[in-house]
């Protein structure tokens, strides 16, 4: 493992952690300032595309979200609880392993329609979050092990399979924030599962957002049926579900960066 200190928080970095459900890749560990604290555990925030996270020169296009500052002025405002943000990197695999494997039978006919290559690995790759990397975090860190402190986060793509991850343990985390969600992946069938699975509301929160240019122009229409889901199945509205409508942003790294903090207050807000 190396440590990195930068901006009062300090970055584990682990290389090609290991697994037995997907193939290797590496995982970075933001501890926030003051970490650790005397008797004191921390929530947990996993998010996907984990290069794109802290590092504009591991970045997709050389532009970061730059977590670790957003974290550090939320902070200094007290306006979030001190979180440990986990960033996973991606792989070549990316596409299959973002994308939700369930219904399973659609799924499959709708990839090979649209000439996709190899099996969908989604839930091996959240038995690899849940079943290997959360242990290690857990038993490494100071955490706070528990459902209600324990997040994930994505966007594209990662909006879909951190929904999925929800929807799937919704007994391990107890929120999700997805930004840009990617609702058209093979024709938007992953509506199908939200609509049938998604958890009941009480101890869960949501977050959705997208924009209005480039691929987020397609979202809206997919989205108010999810609002409708969300809805029908009991969730109140900015209390326990959030979607929000960005005009003029567009699909890309430096749109998310721009407001980061807005899922991050909904999540780890201190009057949460």
């Amino acid at each position: 493992m190396n440590k990195e200190k930068h901006k009062s928080v300090q970055i584990d970095h682990n290389p090609d952690f290991p697994s037995s459900f997907v193939e290797k890749r590496n995982i970075e560990v933001m501890l926030p300032p003051g970490y650790p604290e005397k008797n004191k555990s921390y929530d947990v925030l996993y998010i996907h595309d984990g290069q794109n996270v802290f590092n504009p020169e591991t970045s997709y296009g050389g532009v970061a979200w730059e977590l670790d500052s957003v974290m550090v002025s939320l902070l200094k405002e007290q306006e979030i609880r001190p979180v440990i943000v986990v960033a996973i990197w991606n792989t070549p695999m990316r596409m299959q392993e973002y994308m939700p494997a369930k219904p399973q039978e659609l799924v499959n006919k709708k990839a090979v329609r649209k000439g996709w290559e190899g099996e969908i690995l989604s839930d091996n790759y959240l038995r690899f979050i849940v079943d290997e990397l959360k242990p290690f975090i857990d038993s490494a860190y100071n955490t706070n092990s528990g459902q209600a402190h324990t997040f994930i986060m994505g966007s594209s793509m990662g909006g879909l399979i951190s929904l999925y991850a929800l929807c799937e343990y919704p007994e391990t985390f107890a929120g999700a924030a997805c930004l840009s969600t990617h609702w058209p992946a093979l024709d938007g069938v992953f509506l199908q599962y939200v609509k049938k699975n998604l958890p009941d509301p009480g101890n869960h929160l949501i977050y959705f957002d997208f924009g209005t240019k480039t691929l987020d122009a397609g979202y809206e229409n997919y989205q108010v049926k999810v609002d409708s889901i969300m809805k029908a199945k009991g969730y109140q509205s900015n209390e326990e579900w959030i979607t929000r409508k960005f005009e003029g942003a567009d699909h890309s790294e430096k749109a998310w960066k721009e407001r980061v903090h807005i899922p991050l207050l909904f999540l780890f807000g201190r009057e949460k």
